[in-house]
């Protein structure tokens, strides 16, 4: 297994890592939450650059690279959905899963057919609207849970009325971006979906072979039963 590949399955255990620590709800756990993101964040520049340095690209990694950034990004979503205080939209985190779930699906189909589906312009701004709605709700929250357990400093207090409408529009304009790069792939690749509907049929040949095989075992077969009799 290749170094870049190590930190990509590394990457996607830091996922659940992330998770649990959200939703651990101390202030300690937030923080420790958001250090953690930082480097999975991080981890997803290294192993491309070392794949691509080294010459050591695999088709493993083009298909789990881009699946261990959504599972990051669903991790923590779903995360923040689970802590009231944030009043995270749960619409809009649906639509967030929908898309990732969705695009998944068509890159296995890709990769079915022999294919690769190269990263396209609105999918890295989608990537980049995602982190950076993760990592300011992921500071939002460690503030919340560093005045429910030690108290914030006066001069931060007044931020904390605002968390749930920051909170909205940031997982909102996400999910509206996310599904529009969504829609932008599967109109770009629409032909992967429509030779994934067409029915594997034998061709014609391929049947008179068979068909002209199961004759001659015949043939043989009954020469066989002649000569025992």
């Amino acid at each position: 297994m290749t170094l870049a590949n190590r930190i990509t399955i590394t990457r996607l255990s830091l996922s659940l890592v992330v998770f649990l620590l959200i939703i651990a709800g101390k202030c300690w756990s937030e923080v420790a939450a958001l250090i953690v993101l930082i480097i999975a964040s991080v981890s997803d520049a290294v192993d491309g650059a070392i794949a691509r340095r080294t010459n050591t690209t695999t088709s493993f990694g083009a298909i789990a690279d881009p699946y261990a950034d959504k599972v990051l990004v669903m991790a923590v979503f779903l995360a923040f959905a689970s802590i009231k205080e944030l009043q995270v939209p749960l619409w809009a985190v649906f639509l967030i899963l929908l898309r990732e779930l969705t695009i998944s699906t068509l890159r296995v189909l890709a990769a079915l057919h022999g294919m690769v589906m190269k990263a396209e312009a609105s999918g890295k701004i989608k990537t980049t609207l995602q982190m950076i709605a993760a990592f300011t709700i992921m500071v939002l929250t460690v503030l919340l849970f560093w005045d429910k357990d030690y108290n914030l400093p006066r001069c931060l207090v007044p931020v904390l009325k605002y968390i749930p409408s920051i909170v909205w529009w940031l997982t909102v304009v996400s999910a509206v971006f996310t599904i529009f790069s969504g829609v932008m792939y599967l109109y770009n690749h629409k032909d992967i979906i429509q030779l994934s509907w067409n029915p594997r049929r034998e061709t014609a040949e391929n049947k008179n072979t068979a068909i002209g095989n199961a004759g001659t075992d015949k043939i043989k077969t009954a020469g066989t039963t002649e000569g025992a009799k």
